[in-house]
C-alpha cells in the first residue's frame, strides 16, 4: 500500500510538473516610453528642453518620477500576466543611462532585466532599445541596422543627394537569441514621425528594411521564429505594414514570406493605442512571421490572449489614462500642452502572449 501510495505521489508531481510546462507563457511586448530623457545634456543631441533650465524644466524629481511611472506600468503587466515580459522593445529613450536607472527600479528589479542598446544618429538623440530575462531568453547576436534609402522599390527620385544625406532617424534594433533552446529574432523599430510632406515614404523605406533583414535571417536560419514591433507611426492597415511588411490580418491567411498583423482587427474592431485629434490608432505594432504563426507542431505559437479571441492586447488601465477634462479617456501622459502633469506615456504599450 505503501509503494502504491509512492508510486501516485510520483505521477502525480510528474503529472503537474509537466503540466506547468504546458503552460509556460512568454510575453513579448512593446512600450513607447514618451521621451524618457535625462536631465544632462549630452554632446551632439538636442536635449535642451529636457534640461532643468530648459523649456521644460526638466529636474530630477520630474525625471524620477517618470522612471516610477513607467516601471509601474510594467510591473502592473507582470500583475495582470502573472509574469513579467520575457522580451520588452522599448523607444523614445535618450541613452543606457536611462534604461539603466529603468531596469533598477524597485517595482520591477526582480525581473533582473538586461539591456540591448545602441547609441543612434536621430537628430533629437531619442533611440530603441530592447530588455529581456536573462533566464528565459538566450542572447546570442544583436545589430543596429541604419536607415538608408538604398536598395529599395520605393521612387526617392524627389529627394536630393543632399536632403538624404542630411536626414537622420533611429535605427532598427535586430536582437537573435533563443527561448528554450528554439531560435528567436526581435526586431524594434521607431519608424519616421508623419511630421513633414515627406514622411510618407520613409515608413514604408523602413518597413522595407526591415522586411529585407528578416528575409535573409529566415534564409540563413531555417525555422527562425521572428517578431517586428515598434511604433511605426502607422496604422496596421497603411501601406508600410501591409505592402512592405507583408502584414496579414487573418492568420490562416499568412503564407510563407507574410507577417501576421494582429493588431489590425483590433484597430477594426474600435481599439487604439494612441489618440489624435479624437481619433484612435494603434501605432505600435506588433507582427510575427509564418513560424510563429503557425508553426510545427511542439515548438512555440502565438496565443489567443482573451475571450474575444485577440491574439494582441492593447495594456489600458485607469491611472494610465485622463478621467476628466478635454483628454479625457486618451493616455495620461508626462506633459500636456507644455506643462508637466505627471503622467505616464502618450501611448498605452502592446504586447503578445507565445507559448507551446
Amino acid at each position: 500500500m505503501k509503494k502504491l501510495f509512492q508510486i501516485t505521489a510520483v505521477m502525480l508531481f510528474v503529472s503537474i510538473n509537466c503540466l506547468a510546462q504546458k503552460q509556460q507563457k512568454y510575453v513579448i511586448g512593446f512600450y513607447n516610453l514618451e521621451n524618457l530623457f535625462d536631465i544632462y545634456h549630452e554632446e551632439g543631441k538636442n536635449d535642451y528642453e529636457f534640461l532643468p533650465e530648459g523649456k521644460n524644466q526638466w529636474t530630477q524629481a520630474k525625471y524620477d518620477k517618470k522612471q516610477a511611472n513607467m516601471a509601474h506600468v510594467i510591473a502592473e503587466m507582470k500583475n495582470d500576466n502573472k509574469v513579467f515580459h520575457t522580451i520588452l522593445g522599448i523607444s523614445e529613450i535618450e541613452n543606457r543611462l536611462v534604461i539603466e536607472d529603468l531596469v533598477s527600479q524597485p517595482e520591477i528589479a526582480a525581473a533582473n532585466y538586461q539591456i540591448v542598446h545602441y547609441d543612434g544618429p536621430d537628430s533629437r538623440g531619442v533611440d530603441v532599445a530592447l530588455l529581456y530575462r536573462p533566464s528565459q531568453f538566450k542572447l546570442l547576436a544583436s545589430e543596429s541596422i541604419p536607415f538608408t534609402f538604398e536598395p529599395s522599390s520605393i521612387d526617392f527620385s524627389a529627394w536630393t543627394d543632399e536632403e538624404k544625406s542630411r536626414f537622420k532617424t533611429r535605427d532598427i534594433l535586430m536582437v537573435r537569441g533563443t527561448i528554450e533552446g528554439q531560435m528567436f529574432a526581435f526586431f524594434v523599430a521607431h519608424l519616421p514621425s508623419r511630421i513633414g510632406g515627406k514622411g510618407q515614404d520613409l515608413r514604408p523605406r523602413g518597413a522595407e528594411i526591415m522586411y529585407q533583414r528578416a528575409a535573409e535571417l529566415e534564409k540563413e536560419f531555417p525555422g527562425i521564429k521572428i517578431v517586428a514591433m515598434g511604433d511605426m507611426n502607422d496604422n496596421p492597415t497603411d501601406e508600410s505594414m501591409v505592402t512592405y511588411m507583408h502584414g496579414k490580418a487573418k492568420i490562416e491567411d499568412v503564407k510563407e514570406g507574410d507577417f501576421f498583423s494582429p493588431f489590425t482587427k483590433m484597430l477594426a474592431d474600435g481599439y487604439g493605442s494612441l489618440a489624435y485629434q479624437g481619433t484612435w490608432n494603434i501605432y505600435d505594432i506588433i507582427l510575427c512571421n509564418k513560424a510563429l504563426a503557425t508553426p510545427e507542431d511542439g515548438t512555440f505559437r502565438i496565443q489567443k490572449i482573451n475571450k474575444k479571441g485577440y491574439y494582441g492586447r492593447i495594456f489600458k488601465k485607469p491611472f494610465m489614462t485622463n478621467q476628466s477634462g478635454q483628454y479625457k479617456d486618451t493616455p495620461f501622459r508626462t506633459f500636456s500642452n507644455g506643462s508637466f502633469i505627471g503622467g505616464y506615456s502618450d501611448h498605452y504599450p502592446t504586447y503578445i502572449v507565445i507559448g507551446k
